[in-house]
């Protein structure tokens, strides 16, 4: 299948380099405004791809099979909707869009024109989710309790377009999202720091999900760098850090309750310290398997995992979190 990539500005270069690798896709072109990224990627690629400057010129071309869009929100709904009307299947970075409505609106085309949608909500596609996603599934860490992250480093930019929230913790959400198939958030809430910028540069986001509770640190002003996730479980926890050796640590610890206590100065729960383990867990490129999850569900014509409908409960809970980072100004 022939895929152009839209957009080879900050992730593009990624996407390009991964759709090379894919077995399915055929990188048919390189489409930005701007010459001297196009240069850049002429150096890379030479003649065993085609370059473009203006995407509308490829809309028509049959032998166009997908796009993959890589450009900021605010020029990236308009794009979209014409891809999609022109009868082609898309990937899309993260966020899918600026708005629920928004993202509604792209939804609704892919549907009409039996189309398919793929947010790429890498982290979904991380090996090590799915592992985390395999625990919970089969009951080894019981009922989920809580998600707490942290998302913080020292730049490498302050955006304009989006906050440190939308940048960071949208990863977080999603990932929440796949792990407890669609938990429903009942109550958000949210803090945030705008010294350096109108968006804010610092965020804490707390969701309320039915059963469980988020809490989600992000920053770009922090002096360390952190990766870090942790799950607690009724059963068991787990430790998900990027950046450590071992990347993902299972705990067999937790709280036991006790429905009786027979002695004065027992307490109703006690500490449960067990065993700790890390899996081993082959290497694989987040990227790559997003970009060949959505090849597969073009030749299958099934759904992706991280389709519109998990992208609109992703932008639900960061909207209403942004009301909330408004009424606390």
């Amino acid at each position: 299948m022939n895929l152009v990539l839209i957009g080879y500005g900050y992730w593009g270069p990624n996407i390009a380099k991964n759709v090379m690798f894919s077995k399915d896709f055929n990188l048919f072109g390189i489409c930005d405004i701007n010459q001297e990224r196009l240069n850049r990627a002429k150096t890379i690629y030479g003649d065993r791809t085609k370059y473009f400057s203006d995407y509308r010129e490829l809309l028509a071309m049959d032998e166009i099979d997908a796009f993959a869009l890589a450009v900021k929100n605010d020029v990236g709904q308009k794009i979209a909707e014409e891809m999609l009307k022109a009868g082609k299947h898309l990937f899309i970075e993260k966020p899918l869009a600026k708005s629920v409505k928004d993202a509604s609106v792209l939804k609704k085309l892919a549907k009409d024109n039996e189309l398919i949608l793929h947010v790429d909500h890498i982290m979904v596609f991380n090996p090590l989710v799915r592992k985390i996603k395999g625990l919970i599934d089969q009951g080894e860490l019981g009922e989920l309790l809580y998600y707490d992250s942290s998302r913080v480093n020292l730049g490498p930019s302050i955006k304009e377009d989006v906050n440190a929230m939308w940048d960071l913790a949208v990863h977080d959400l999603a990932v929440i999202d796949y792990l407890s198939n669609g938990a429903k958030s009942l109550k958000v809430n949210a803090l945030g720091l705008n010294k350096y910028s109108s968006k804010e540069a610092l965020t804490y986001l707390t969701v309320q999900y039915d059963g469980f509770i988020a809490m989600l640190k992000s920053s770009w002003i922090s002096p360390l760098k952190e990766r870090q996730v942790v799950i607690g479980g009724t059963k068991k926890m787990v430790v998900f850090d990027e950046l450590k050796m071992d990347k993902l640590l299972v705990y067999d610890k937790g709280i036991h309750y006790k429905e009786k206590y027979e002695e004065y100065g027992q307490y109703e729960v006690s500490i449960r310290n067990g065993d700790m383990y890390s899996p081993f867990i082959t290497e694989e490129d987040s990227l790559l398997n997003s970009i060949n999850h959505f090849a597969d569900c073009i030749k299958t014509k099934s759904e992706s995992i991280s389709n519109a409908d998990q992208a609109i409960r992703v932008l639900s809970i960061l909207e209403q979190a942004d009301i909330e980072l408004r009424h606390a100004d």
